[in-house]
């Protein structure tokens, strides 16, 4: 069956490229047209875009979305109690129906709130698929490795990886794809990282890696392997084109060096890092070495929500602070980070509102109280928006959020789900 055409009118379309008005007109999957000319009679859906800002779909390229079921259980700790004595217990206790009911209220969360694309790294990835597939969002999907060391654990996570890799890559029409995800360098021993390496380019595909979030992480990796966390990761291969590291708080400049020649993607998670008091990561310096530096907003549980409208605003004002420079990291650069950066690192053709891109789509309200006087869309959109202001949300050409309604799933069954799932888990401990 043909997917209906779109057609979203007189809308004020922001992204990389600047600032202008125009319709634009979605067929199938595909931004088709974009022109003042476009009439109502050229598509079979009309949306009004008059007083709308039209921008890319976001695209958050680190998360943990089965974890919205840990939100609000394990705050104000440092990371290593926090993942000791109350995270990984609990992810002990999970089963592959609390992960799917997990992923599907992510989904319902970052729909509703502007993201159309995530990067994610956990466990029971088929059944985060399958929300995925439901609510009809794009993904990346890593199944979290961690072998410590462990030759009998290492093999099971290899396993595990390759059978996400057979049953989800390619799935719901491409739009679920799969990585893998070797959880970070002190959880992972050398063979496990080198078989990594060498299996993601056996079936070319992507890496999700935790790196240098913490300085006790660097310390630990030293005193392990007498080398940095980059230095370690450099020499076994993992770090190329096709990988995402996330967090790069502790960072040196010759290992900055490092991730710019090896043309990693570095994924800045500042809420996260924030609230686990990790560190600042040197986003400027990363940017000014020309590395692809994109946003994500963590798990749930160390955020504590999937809003990157948000995360571009805490982006922002976190490097000004750190630096003591108000011209650091300004709007545009931000919302390029948000956008296109997001969507290049994950390797989507989408990012920006351009002819033969993918249709991945948001429309915000901007006839709101805190977005007046409308003049500066770029400031208004990452220093005064919200993800409450979003109106419509449009994925691979479909509507997935209507006037704020969610489409393909409904909004109730998901929370009373997740609800249930987060009590049983929690109360289980």
């Amino acid at each position: 069956m043909e997917s209906e055409s779109i057609l979203i009118t007189g809308a004020e379309i922001l992204d990389v490229n600047g600032v202008r008005r125009a319709s634009v007109l979605i067929e199938d999957d595909i931004i088709r047209e974009i022109s003042a000319d476009l009439s109502p009679g050229d598509a079979d859906i009309v949306i009004d875009g008059h007083e709308k800002l039209m921008i890319p779909g976001l695209v958050n390229t680190h998360t943990h979305l089965s974890m919205t079921l840990f939100r609000g259980v394990a705050d104000d700790l440092p990371l290593d109690r926090w993942l000791n004595d109350h995270i990984w217990p609990m992810e002990a206790r999970l089963s592959g129906e609390y992960c799917y009911a997990g992923a599907l209220l992510g989904c319902a969360e970052m729909i509703k709130s502007g993201t159309t694309a995530f990067n994610d790294m956990y466990f029971f990835m088929d059944d985060v698929a399958r929300a995925v597939d439901e609510a009809g969002l794009r993904c990346v999907l890593s199944h979290g490795m961690i072998d410590l060391g462990d030759d009998e654990k290492r093999r099971a996570e290899l396993k595990e990886s390759r059978r996400i890799i057979r049953k989800c890559h390619g799935m719901a029409d491409g739009r679920v794809m799969v990585a893998l995800g070797p959880h970070s360098p002190y959880t992972c021993s050398e063979e496990l990282l080198k078989e990594t390496a060498s299996m993601a380019a056996e079936h070319g595909i992507k890496i999700h890696i935790h790196l240098s979030e913490t300085e006790d992480e660097v310390k630990n990796v030293l005193e392990s392997h007498g080398k940095t966390p980059v230095e370690f990761l450099d020499d076994t291969g993992v770090l190329g084109p096709g990988t995402v590291a996330a967090h790069c708080v502790w960072l040196s400049d010759d290992e900055m060096e490092i991730l710019a020649d090896r043309d990693v993607k570095v994924s800045h998670n500042p809420s996260s890092n924030m609230k686990l008091a990790s560190g600042v990561s040197p986003v400027t310096k990363l940017i000014e070495r020309g590395v692809n530096v994109s946003l994500g907003t963590d798990g749930a549980a160390s955020n504590n929500n999937l809003d990157m409208i948000e995360e571009m605003k805490t982006a922002s004002l976190l490097q000004k602070v750190s630096l003591q420079d108000p011209t650091a990291l300004p709007a545009r650069r931000v919302l390029e980070m948000g956008t296109i950066n997001g969507a290049e690192s994950l390797g989507i053709d989408a990012g920006v509102i351009e002819e033969g891109k993918k249709a991945d789509i948001v429309l915000l309200n901007v006839r709101r109280p805190h977005l007046v006087p409308w003049r500066n869309p770029a400031s208004h959109l990452v220093y005064s928006a919200s993800g409450s202001d979003v109106e419509t949300v449009i994925c691979n050409g479909e509507i997935l959020l209507d006037g704020g309604e969610l489409e393909r799933i409904n909004e109730n069954y998901v929370m009373e789900v997740a609800e249930e799932a987060a009590e049983e888990l929690t109360s289980r401990g």
